[in-house]
């Protein structure tokens, strides 16, 4: 990676699986009483077309994607699948991650697994729910429902985003490990996976202290039917992994640079 002359703030870690740099100051993840995840009222329909389709996709294209100069590369891939589909992705951001899922999958709908704490506030959960959001509960009978939700909306013909790294790590320019379990929902339906991996340049002119934002998509993804649903999500997630990790190297500006506590230790001594 090329080195810049201005220093990254440096982070220290203990957890790359657990650790959360989020700052969100938002707490609460008690799902509330009679919670859905498939609006059926028109009424709610309606505001929530409106909401997603007049307001947040025109808020994207003509403010946020050039304030950002947010650049997407290799649209072409997913738009050759006419199917709904899944698509996995680093976690590095609070704003951009909520919104970039809306321009990558455009003109389909993306839907986007949360942590329940974006949904903590009562009418912040209708906003978030109305743009996508699906947060998964520890509640097993919402956790079920969620689940129905999710192949609901791909066999419908939308996106499901899914971050399966969990905790936001702002800028991080690495792919942090992560586990397989949110791959069951492809590998038990043999639908298409694809990767998307934020990368981030510096700036030459305005606003220099914002990277600029490329997103790589890379897939479809499929796994060997033959296997067993266990072994097809761990080939699944192998193949998105390596495909993000590859891609990570594209990046050509740090920002925030993540440094194991331990190490720090050591050097210390």
């Amino acid at each position: 990676m090329r080195q810049d002359r201005e220093e990254p703030k440096i982070v220290y870690y203990t957890d790359p699986l657990r650790d959360d740099f989020a700052d969100t100051m938002i707490r609460g993840s008690t799902p509330p009483k009679g919670f859905t995840y498939i609006h059926k009222n028109p009424v709610y329909r309606f505001f929530a077309f409106v909401l997603y389709r007049l307001l947040l996709t025109p808020i994207l294209y003509l403010i946020l994607k050039p304030f950002y100069r947010i650049r997407i590369v290799g649209k072409e891939k997913i738009k050759r699948v006419k199917s709904g589909y899944y698509i996995y992705a680093n976690h590095t951001a609070k704003l951009t991650d909520a919104i970039h899922p809306t321009m990558v999958s455009f003109p389909k709908k993306s839907y986007i697994l949360v942590n329940p704490d974006a949904t903590a506030a009562p009418v912040l959960r209708t906003v978030v729910q109305m743009l996508g959001g699906m947060p998964l509960y520890d509640d097993f009978r919402l956790k079920k429902e969620c689940i129905r939700a999710i192949h609901q909306r791909v066999e419908e013909g939308n996106t499901v985003f899914i971050y399966p790294e969990a905790h936001i790590w702002p800028y991080c320019t690495w792919i942090r490990p992560f586990l397989d379990h949110s791959f069951r929902y492809p590998a038990k339906t043999n639908s298409p996976v694809f990767s998307c991996t934020t990368v981030f340049t510096k700036r030459k002119f305005l606003f220099k202290k914002i990277p600029k934002y490329t997103y790589y998509i890379d897939g479809p993804f499929y796994a060997d039917e033959s296997l067993s649903v266990k072994e097809r999500q761990k080939c699944l997630r192998d193949q998105v992994y390596a495909a993000m990790v590859e891609r990570s190297k594209l990046t050509t500006y740090e920002k925030v640079k993540y440094v194991l506590a331990e190490e720090n230790k050591e050097s210390v001594q």
